[in-house]
């Protein structure tokens, strides 16, 4: 059960099965978190995963934000908030584009 809300805690997502412990599941989040936010810089928008809620927090340039519950919402939302489709396993996703 999740002590800041009292709602039962959500599964954890297909992309944490190899994650055996909490702290490697931790982990696991800060690592998608860093990968997602590099991947979505080109298209003006930023993930961020603080590990104390349940999903990862999605944001413009221009400060609308949103959380959402695992990767197909993410991708979903993004095409929503930018307005064009988003291929995440295009290449310009698989390059850093620091």
């Amino acid at each position: 059960m999740c002590a800041s809300c009292g709602y039962p805690a959500a599964p954890g997502h297909w992309t944490e099965a190899g994650a055996a412990t909490a702290p490697d599941r931790l982990r696991a989040r800060f690592r998608r978190a860093q990968v997602l936010a590099t991947a979505l810089k080109g298209s003006g928008l930023s993930a961020y995963d603080g590990g104390q809620v349940p999903g990862i927090q999605l944001s413009t340039l221009s400060g609308a934000q949103t959380i959402v519950p695992n990767l197909e919402a993410l991708w979903a939302e993004a095409e929503r908030l930018t307005g064009a489709p988003i291929d995440p396993l295009s290449p310009r996703f698989l390059t850093p584009n620091d």
